[in-house]
This record gives C-alpha cells, sequence and structure tokens, in this order.
C-alpha cells in the first residue's frame, strides 16, 4: 500500500442526514406563540419556541417557552429521523416534571402534525411559510382535562439561517 493509498483510506467519510429530514426544514426559525383553550372567551396561551438544526442537521431541537392558563414553562425538544418507521419521533424535556416525553412528528407539504399518546396537533402553514394555525386535541375516546384542547397561532418572528 503506498502512502496516498494509506491516508485516503483513513479518511472515513461523514454520513449524511436522511433526505426525509428535509420535510422539517420548514419549521426553522424563532416563533411567536398565541391561542386560547376552547372554552375561554379571550388568549390565555403565550409563548415562544426556536427550532433549529443541531450539528450535524440529523437532529432538529426546539427550545421554547409557554404561559398556559397562566403556568409557564420551558422546555427543550430534540426531533430524529427513523428510517425503518419513516417517522420523525421526538423527546420532550420540560421543567413541568422530570419524565422524559415521547412524541411524534410529521410535516406533509404545508399540514404539520405533533401528537402523543392522546392528543394530537394538527396544524397548517400559510403559503408564505411563517404562519402556522392549529390546535390540541384529545384522541376519540381520551379523557380529556379542563383546558387540554386549544387553537394557537404560531408566526415566525425570525428567520431560517
Amino acid at each position: 500500500m503506498t502512502k496516498n493509498e494509506n491516508t485516503s483510506s483513513m479518511h472515513m467519510s461523514r454520513p449524511q442526514p436522511d433526505p426525509a429530514l428535509s420535510r422539517l426544514e420548514k419549521l426553522v426559525g424563532t416563533w411567536e406563540l398565541k391561542g386560547r383553550t376552547l372554552n375561554s372567551k379571550e388568549d390565555n396561551i403565550s409563548g415562544w419556541s426556536t427550532f433549529e438544526w443541531l450539528p450535524g442537521e440529523f437532529f432538529l431541537q426546539i427550545r421554547g417557552e409557554i404561559t398556559f392558563k397562566g403556568v409557564r414553562s420551558q422546555s427543550v425538544e430534540i426531533i430524529s429521523y427513523d428510517p425503518t418507521s419513516q417517522a420523525f419521533p421526538s423527546n420532550v424535556y420540560s421543567d413541568m416534571s422530570g419524565n422524559v416525553l415521547p412524541y411524534e412528528w410529521d410535516v406533509q407539504g404545508n399540514i404539520v402534525t405533533h401528537w402523543t399518546k392522546g392528543a394530537k396537533y394538527t396544524g397548517t402553514l400559510s403559503e408564505d411559510g411563517n404562519t402556522l394555525d392549529g390546535g390540541w386535541r384529545p384522541d376519540e375516546g381520551a379523557e380529556v382535562t379542563d383546558g387540554a384542547a386549544y387553537d394557537a397561532t404560531m408566526t415566525r418572528v425570525q428567520d431560517r439561517k
């Protein structure tokens, strides 16, 4: 083996993110959130979220803060891609509990879905990609807690980098 062959065989090529991850690109940026529980006549939900790729772009991180009916919470969520199931699983780490909360995401065209056991968010991105309107609803037959269902609008305040 020559010196050049030995050197080139030592350089491993970096893995590339699965192309399916590009579906999440529409979410990258900072968003403000306003909304209300279905039984409220005024907004009682506010907050912000920043979606950004971790180095390598294999994982999308969401940092955020929400005030829900007067209770403030901060969280970090990491979304990945599972090529076997073709799903976008995520884990939420929140100051509301010491438990890791499993979720799943999908983006198909301008439709964004985000769900966990018992509830699902469905939203629609505007044509310009700067507004996301949607709501959380309990799964059919799931136990409903007061105020768990709500509608919200997220508005992009900082564009993708």
